[in-house]
């Protein structure tokens, strides 16, 4: 068997969720009105340059001065912009096709009739074809390419053909449409393609993402609404509060495996739908009291024992990676600290410095000590007048009250444990 390669999206919260994307996954993101790609493409293009990887950015929907304006990484020699705008929706309006005049040296490839599907893709085939292996691809849009080609059925068969091919070159591509601007068909049958799609959408202004599909992986996790969080242009996704009650299901299964009862039996026994039962055990509805103590009874086990199971034990001294995530502080500054004790005077954070921030460590009125350590990545520290380069593995001690000034000056988030006393 193929062993499975994987890439960071470039947001570790994201590849928390997601362990990351599999070479051979077609992205497709879903967008709710009021919900934006953009943070996440452009950390998506940004890992790519890290990884010194070229990618093709395939635009429908803007045009080349506005993608270039906000994506990092615009200047890089290894993205390829293919501009199917100027020559589509832009009408090649003169101002835009003035931009390549003032843009000779950039990356820009211009389809000259982007309405030609068959001509579009022989030209995409081409460029592919002089490409290294591993480039990585984002179509920003097959919302664009339906308003374009005249409807959906177009839009598909190049899905259809596009996806499969690039699961055989063994990228990964970005594919984004607007959820609103399609059909419940169109949208059932990409899920099907695809390998990976992602929900974006915002409610009373709060912005949550979960994946709708996610081949090859079995963690549930992120099939869950979570919400995140942009600041200085890093995405920080937050962790769920655990609820109890989410998980009755989980219990209830498990108790009826463990007496040799399948879920049609179970249903009979209590009155209800064999349906109701397999949604109930998969955490996706909860059941009425009644119901919960009726199922109880069927499958011999009290109601008690079932909340006992689903409220695991407190040990004082241990702290678990899910309380760390639930105390984490997005900054103004766009770094991210996340508490790890606080006794007294003595406090322990693990501090995430983002990419080109500063990060100021003082000790409350000048006086105090503290030790911080660098997990990983690298950062240049200053104390007293004077700077280091410092790198994983490195640490400093400071009792005489001095502040250090951190600045990560990489591409790459950092992690600093830090202990004031």
């Amino acid at each position: 068997m193929k062993k499975r390669k994987y890439i960071s999206s470039g947001i570790d919260g994201l590849d928390a969720l997601t362990t990351g994307f599999i070479i051979g996954d077609n992205v497709v993101w879903e967008i709710d009105s009021g919900a934006s790609p953009n943070h996440f493409v452009n950390h998506f293009i940004r890992q790519t340059i890290v990884d010194d990887q070229k990618i093709i950015y395939v635009c429908f929907n803007k045009s080349p001065a506005s993608i270039l304006q906000k994506i990092e990484g615009g200047k890089s020699r290894n993205l390829i912009l293919l501009d199917c705008f100027t020559s589509g929706k832009g009408k090649d309006d003169k101002t835009f096709r003035d931009f390549y005049k003032k843009n000779k040296k950039a990356n820009l490839i211009r389809v000259e009739k982007p309405s030609d599907i068959d001509g579009f893709i022989n030209l995409l085939n081409s460029i592919e074809d002089k490409q290294p292996s591993g480039t990585r691809y984002v179509f920003d849009s097959l919302t664009g390419m339906q308003d374009l080609w005249g409807g959906e059925e177009q839009t598909y068969k190049f899905f259809t053909y596009m996806c499969p091919r690039l699961y055989d070159l063994e990228t990964v591509a970005f594919w984004l449409l607007e959820k609103n601007a399609h059909s419940e068909k169109f949208k059932a049958n990409v899920r099907h393609i695809t390998q990976v799609v992602i929900d974006l959408y915002k409610r009373s202004d709060q912005m949550f993402l979960r994946a709708l599909k996610l081949e090859g992986r079995g963690d549930r996790e992120a099939f869950k609404s979570h919400s995140y969080q942009i600041a200085n242009g890093d995405i920080v996704v937050l962790p769920l509060k655990k609820d109890a009650r989410l998980e009755i299901g989980t219990k209830l299964r498990e108790a009826r495996i463990n007496i040799g009862m399948n879920q049609k039996e179970l249903a009979e026994r209590v009155g209800l739908t064999a349906s109701f039962i397999s949604q109930l055990e998969r955490n996706q509805i909860s059941p009425s009291l009644n119901s919960f103590v009726l199922i109880c009874g069927a499958i011999g086990i009290s109601p008690k024992e079932i909340w006992e199971k689903m409220s695991p034990k407190k040990v004082p001294w241990l702290r678990r990676k899910e309380d760390l995530l639930s105390s984490i502080v997005l900054k103004d500054d766009g770094n991210v600290v996340s508490n790890l004790f606080t006794k007294g005077d003595c406090a322990g954070d693990i501090c995430f410095l983002s990419p080109g921030e500063v990060f100021n460590v003082s000790t409350s009125g000048g006086k105090g000590t503290h030790f911080a350590y660098l997990i990983s990545g690298k950062a240049t520290v200053s104390v007293g007048g004077s700077s280091v380069n410092v790198s994983e593995g490195d640490s400093l001690f400071l009792n005489d009250g001095q502040p250090s000034v951190w600045k990560n000056s990489n591409s790459e988030r950092a992690q600093l444990l830090l202990i004031k006393m």
